[in-house]
């Protein structure tokens, strides 16, 4: 995939979606979307990047537990042939809930 394509991918969930983060003060109403590359697995081959494999998370933030759009970012998974694992916490400070969608994306150069 290309990083234009995983964003595409996020934004066809139907909900809003940010890479990392929000801008300040401009943060939707829940449920939402924010995804991002927190480190890399690459592949080596000759002391060198053979493949560039990303960690992909996808956080979905809803104010109360949202079975509907959890199952509305898992089908679009499934649908793209994504192995992922997920965990979920409640935010107290935020008074929110998060499930946290962890993958790994090959990163094709193209863009």
């Amino acid at each position: 995939m290309t990083e234009k394509e995983v964003y595409q991918m996020v934004k066809s969930v139907g909900l809003p979606a940010a890479y990392h983060h929000f801008e300040e003060g401009k943060s939707p109403d829940p449920p939402f979307l924010v995804y991002l590359y927190p480190e890399t697995n690459n592949f080596a081959a000759d002391g060198i990047v053979y493949q560039d494999i990303n960690q992909l998370d996808i956080e979905l933030y809803t104010d109360k537990k949202d079975l509907e759009a959890e199952k509305r970012v898992e089908a679009v998974l499934k649908e793209h042939g994504l192995f992922y694992e997920k965990t979920e916490t409640y935010l107290e400070s935020e008074k929110m809930f998060e499930a946290l969608y962890e993958m790994e994306v090959l990163i094709n150069e193209q863009s």
